[in-house]
């Protein structure tokens, strides 16, 4: 677990972890907390392995650097504010063993709050449309289905969700990890979409069930989590569409982030029409350095729908 100033996440779930995960080794990795977190954790639950780092390093860079100090072949990435079930951690261990293409698996990540819903969070599986919002089966922009067992199959995804999903820690390392230029936000989805260009899967296994809270680290309606997002999200498709796709969709994106600047601010949110503003002006800054990233193979599977804006526009 990554924690930065978590505690109250960490007196909420971390007995149902231990009681819930026997035989596995927790980890709390600690993004230079200031609350008294790690002390409540040292008193209460002293087989909790503690890993300090020395400042808040973001979600990038603080699994980047704790996974370095733990010697695991599989380790689950769990947020502090996730409530686990019984049986949770079986399901996903077996089937990232099952096959060595496979390098991340997720569970079925529903809502803490509204336990029969989905979770924004992961869901059901992550994918991403043909102008690169990502989306997840169980939850398409901002609107979350019931979960009345339509997703009840294993399915490879696109993406796994940061909230929770088991990895294959050397093969995490060995491509780098997360882009720590990211810090927060669709840095696993970067990376996912990374190690399907290298051929490898990643599952969606609903045989196991966590909830999510959400917001444990920066609130949903925050303004920073929209300049994370819409930045991040620019950055990681400069980094990994394929050529032919890269022009058309990044103008696209012009166009379809302003629009969206623009509901923010008949909405009455001009603090995300800047943050917008604000995400465009930092990947300006970005594209010559990742345009010198981009290294061929490049996945040409995709969505090809207008999924995110179908559903918020039309509700379909």
């Amino acid at each position: 677990m990554l924690n930065w100033n978590g505690k109250k996440w960490l007196e909420r779930f971390l007995p149902v972890l231990a009681e819930h995960t026997p035989g596995a080794v927790i980890y709390l990795i600690d993004n230079r907390s200031r609350d008294d977190s790690v002390a409540w954790v040292r008193k209460h639950f002293p087989e909790v392995k503690i890993i300090p780092l020395v400042k808040n390093y973001g979600f990038a860079g603080g699994y980047n650097r704790g996974l370095k100090q733990i010697d695991e072949d599989i380790v689950v990435l769990l947020n502090t504010d996730v409530e686990v079930t019984s049986g949770w951690l079986e399901p996903l261990v077996d089937k990232l063993r099952q096959n060595n293409r496979i390098v991340a698996v997720q569970p079925k990540i529903k809502d803490w709050n509204r336990k029969d819903y989905f979770e924004y969070a992961g869901a059901a599986g992550g994918f991403i449309d043909f102008w690169g919002y990502p989306y997840c089966d169980g939850r398409t922009g901002m609107y979350t289905e019931q979960d009345r067992g339509q997703y009840e199959t294993e399915k490879d995804v696109h993406w796994t969700s940061g909230a929770c999903m088991a990895v294959d820690r050397r093969m995490f390392l060995q491509e780098g990890g997360f882009d720590e230029n990211f810090f927060a936000h669709q840095e696993e989805i970067d990376w996912a979409w990374r190690m399907r260009r290298k051929g490898k899967r990643l599952v969606y296994v609903p045989a196991s069930t966590v909830y999510h809270a959400g917001g444990g680290s920066l609130a949903y309606g925050h303004p920073q989590k929209t300049f994370l997002n819409f930045r991040n999200n620019l950055l990681m498709l400069l980094k990994n569409l394929p050529p032919a796709l890269l022009l058309p969709v990044i103008l696209g994106r012009l166009i379809l982030d302003g629009l969206a600047g623009l509901m923010f601010l008949l909405k009455g949110k001009p603090s995300h029409t800047w943050a917008i503003i604000r995400a465009h002006f930092a990947f300006y800054r970005l594209i010559p350095r990742y345009f010198k990233e981009r290294r061929p193979p490049y996945l040409r599977k995709y969505y090809r729908g207008f999924s995110v804006w179908l559903k918020s526009l039309f509700k379909k």
